[in-house]
């Protein structure tokens, strides 16, 4: 390290994902303390993030609404304080499941055919069959995710993801390997292939210890490796991300990629899928929090 920073870890806030986010900015804490950096730790109040005075920059350990839609980085930059991770409309169009979908179709990234419903009482839509996805357009962490396996658990399903958001997404089912790219200094990570023991990759199976297993570098022919990780840098850039990200992707038994969704913020504790797939690129836990940090210090003042 060349120097010693203050750096303001934001992490916490007000949505849904608020624990898992208090998980991850206390891991990035004690990182970037490892690392001789000041730390302050903030738990955000939407519309005023109290920025303690010399910070050099913040590091956004934030999940869910205000802290990966775009919010609190328009906050940030109206303080005029460089902070890490994406900007404002990249933010925006990747928490947002249909903007993001929409674009990745008009940039020829592979993605599931979907449905968009902000009516509870909506029919089922002409030409489909289950099995399909229900969840809301902007939430993460799996909060609002329903499976439907029967036409006749349709409404249901809708009605518990639009009690998550107003506007939601049904998608097909893909059938094959659940993956998910890390992406660092906008160059893809070696591929994680995510097992869960029994059920869906939902809520629980995603933050209760022993419940998934995690497989990194998955094991995949080259070309197929190669394969997911063009899909996931082209989600990457068809939302306009910058710094880091991670893209979740789903595998065909033919061996085809099939993007899901973009993270701009993605979870940072030390067992986290992007730092599993930077520890298996040789790439430690601090050093991952180091760099992250000083991409955002490196970018020119009009683009912080």
């Amino acid at each position: 390290m060349t120097d010693r920073l203050h750096i303001t870890v934001l992490r916490g806030g007000p949505s849904a994902e608020r624990e898992v986010s208090l998980r991850s900015g206390d891991a990035v804490a004690r990182a970037l303390r490892s690392l001789g950096h000041r730390i302050d730790e903030v738990d955000p109040v939407p519309g005023a993030p109290e920025i303690p005075d010399g910070t050099d920059v913040v590091f956004l350990a934030l999940h869910g609404t205000y802290g990966e839609d775009g919010t609190v980085q328009s906050e940030l930059e109206e303080l005029g304080v460089p902070y890490t991770g994406c900007g404002v409309r990249a933010s925006l169009y990747a928490f947002d499941k249909i903007l993001t979908k929409r674009r990745c179709l008009r940039a020829g990234v592979p993605t599931a055919r979907f449905e968009r419903f902000i009516d509870a009482d909506a029919p089922w839509p002409d030409g489909w069959r289950p099995p399909v996805v229900i969840k809301p357009a902007r939430q993460g962490s799996s909060v609002g995710l329903r499976f439907v396996d029967r036409i006749e658990d349709f409404p249901g399903a809708l009605a518990f993801s639009l009690s998550h958001g107003g506007e939601v997404l049904m998608e097909e089912r893909i059938a094959g390997r659940e993956t998910t790219v890390g992406l660092l200094d906008g160059e893809p990570l070696p591929v994680v292939e995510v097992r869960p023991r029994s059920g869906a990759y939902d809520y629980a199976n995603k933050y209760t210890t022993g419940r998934t297993e995690y497989f990194c570098p998955a094991e995949f022919p080259g070309e197929v490796t190669r394969a997911i990780q063009a899909a996931a840098l082209g989600a990457f850039h068809a939302v306009g991300c910058r710094d880091y990200a991670r893209v979740d992707v789903m595998v065909r038994p033919d061996g085809s990629p099939v993007v899901l969704e973009v993270n701009t913020l993605p979870g940072m504790t030390e067992t986290s899928l992007l730092p599993k797939a930077a520890a298996a690129a040789d790439i430690g836990f601090a050093e991952l929090c180091e760099r992250m940090v000083r991409r955002a210090l490196a970018r020119p003042a009009t683009e912080r």
